[in-house]
């Protein structure tokens, strides 16, 4: 999925904000649900598609996963640019 649709979604684009603003966080699903005031099912969908995407990276526990921001700088570049036609 392009970068573009996928930041149609507020949730999404909400997540990806998040993220890009706060770099060095590390948050579970029900603490972004949260932060960005949203359902946590729906949160959830998101944060594995951004996984997938290689936008956000799992940290998988045995109880819980907590998600970070990617530290590819080519991504971040792209994200940036987009945030900013925002």
């Amino acid at each position: 999925m392009e970068l573009d649709d996928m930041l149609k979604d507020k949730i999404t684009l909400d997540i990806v904000k998040f993220f890009h603003e706060n770099q060095s966080s590390i948050d579970t699903p029900r603490g972004i649900a949260t932060w960005i005031k949203a359902e946590k099912q729906k949160v959830k969908k998101s944060l594995d598609m951004l996984v997938k995407q290689g936008i956000l990276i799992d940290h998988k526990a045995p109880s819980i996963t907590g998600y970070s921001y990617t530290r590819d700088e080519a991504i971040i570049k792209k994200i940036d640019t987009k945030l900013k036609e925002e």
